[in-house]
């Protein structure tokens, strides 16, 4: 899967977070670092949300602006 991520830097590195997964961030000393950090954010925050779901019905609604 492929997510957009914002990436900031600050005066400690880079901060960096996924818009689309709110809640979902992380930060590192490099550029490098934190989209790896980000990475591992995102396969953590994903698992939890599945644990989250187990056992729920799923499903899909349309929303117009």
């Amino acid at each position: 899967m492929r997510y957009k991520i914002a990436l900031r830097k600050t005066q400690e590195g880079h901060s960096v977070w996924v818009p689309g997964l709110p809640g979902c961030w992380s930060q590192g000393t490099t550029e490098d670092e934190a989209i790896a950090n980000i990475q591992d954010a995102i396969r953590k925050y994903l698992a939890g949300r599945d644990q989250l779901l187990d056992g729920a019905t799923i499903r899909e609604v349309e929303v117009s602006c």
